[in-house]
């Protein structure tokens, strides 16, 4: 069986870095790419059969350089770069609502357009959303509505690229206590009470989503095309326990 090849973006730290460690665990050659090049090669270095590559997912030539120096087309596409900039929307400055928006949709949008030109059957793309993108968080700045564009985007494409037999799925995190979040959880209270409020008791973990992403690209996960696979310990699914009838 051929060894396949995954690209992960975003993957110097936090999920990203958990996703290609487990990829790389499981038999793939892994692209670790990241803006930052250091955070890039510490993390190469650590995982067998893995490559640094830096680029800047808004820059399509960036990622074209990066994909030329993978060598050959990335059989998987992990889609995890990305930003976030907390406050109100409303009071966001139209600068950082419009980085949000580039960084993690037209980022995505990017690296998944490039990878298709050189992507063949069987090939896939995961990309990373948030429950953001179905029960947005107050202060949250452009985040929710980024997330929701690549959610769809996912759909888009697994609709488009059917005939070519490329799959496009997302995995939808929900109380991670990695990356983006770590500094959240820094905080006693809110560990304890976002803990509390998840139905499973406990908050999620990078290595969670990464189960997912490896999940998706198996043969077991081989029919599922153009789904959003939460993974969030059953969060979203809470409403009305916090509105009780009594």
């Amino acid at each position: 069986m051929t060894t396949r090849r995954a690209l992960v973006t975003g993957a110097g730290h936090g999920i990203g870095r958990a996703i290609a460690a487990k990829l790389a665990a499981a038999g793939y050659i892994v692209g670790v790419l990241d803006l930052n090049a250091q955070n890039a090669e510490s993390v190469a270095g650590e995982l067998e059969g893995a490559m640094a590559l830096v680029a800047d997912v808004t820059d399509a030539q960036s990622i074209d350089a990066a994909l030329d120096a993978f060598g050959t087309a990335p059989n998987l596409l992990v889609n995890n770069a990305g930003i976030v900039h907390f406050g109100p929307v409303i009071e966001e400055s139209l600068d950082d609502f419009v980085r949000v928006i580039t960084v993690n949709l037209i980022g995505c949008y990017i690296a998944s357009r490039q990878a298709v030109q050189r992507m063949s059957a069987g090939d896939h793309i995961v990309s990373i959303t948030s429950i953001n993108d179905r029960t947005p968080a107050p202060g949250s700045g452009a985040y929710p509505a980024a997330k929701a564009g690549v959610r769809q985007l996912m759909r888009q494409l697994a609709v488009e690229l059917g005939d070519r037999r490329i799959r496009a799925n997302s995995v939808c995190p929900g109380f991670i206590d990695a990356g983006m979040s770590e500094p959240i959880y820094a905080n006693a209270k809110i560990r304890t009470a976002r803990s509390a409020a998840v139905p499973v008791g406990r908050l999620g973990t990078a290595q969670d989503v990464a189960n997912a992403v490896a999940f998706l690209d198996s043969e077991a996960g081989s029919y599922v095309n153009g789904h959003e696979l939460v993974v969030d310990g059953g969060v979203i699914h809470t409403l009305l326990k916090h509105l009780p009838r009594d």
